[in-house]
């Protein structure tokens, strides 16, 4: 628990210095959420740490359900918006078959898994949204996995600089599956 604590630290560092930016530039920048996407700089640096904390945890997330519940969430946060064209579907694949953790799974049960939820998605969102919701919850059974499907979410989320208002909404939907504060992420 003790590493989850420095990452929390970590990150309430980030966003203060994020928000401290902020006001000092008279606000958001372009009327965006605070929390959701605040501008450049401090975000890619939160990003980033997520994704080097992460990283560390590569040999600890290597079970079915962290893979499975973090295609769900990889698809959530591409279709956040309401459609993935297929340009944003290989960009997000690419990012998955290059995160480090994932390359713990073989690449075609990723895009098999992923693609899976996209089509749902795409097909019917509510019930897809739900379907991928559910796969999430079953991370929870172990909160280094539950936290650490939201950090993938958030690590793909952000791959642009930017965390959408939508794709934030969707990280807290995640974070309330899994039992996990939205507030240990910034969200």
């Amino acid at each position: 628990m003790a590493m989850w604590d420095r990452i929390k630290e970590q990150a309430k560092g980030l966003q203060q210095q994020s928000q401290g930016a902020g006001q000092a530039s008279g606000g958001t920048a372009g009327g965006r959420q605070p929390g959701a996407g605040a501008g450049g700089g401090s975000k890619e640096k939160m990003v980033g740490l997520l994704k080097s904390q992460l990283g560390s945890l590569k040999t600890e997330l290597k079970s079915g359900a962290y893979r499975d519940a973090s295609m769900a969430m990889c698809a959530l946060v591409a279709a956040a918006d309401g459609s993935v064209d297929p340009a944003e579907r290989q960009h997000v694949e690419g990012l998955i078959l290059q995160n480090d953790v994932l390359q713990n799974f073989p690449p075609e049960q990723l895009r098999q898994r992923f693609n899976k939820h996209v089509d749902q998605l795409m097909f019917n969102f509510p019930q897809g949204r739900a379907d991928a919701l559910q796969e999430i919850a079953k991370a929870a059974k172990k909160p280094v996995e539950a936290k650490a499907v939201v950090q993938t979410g958030f690590v793909i989320a952000g791959a642009d600089g930017y965390i959408a208002p939508a794709e934030a909404q969707v990280l807290r939907e995640a974070c309330t599956a899994l039992g996990v504060s939205p507030q240990e992420f910034g969200l």
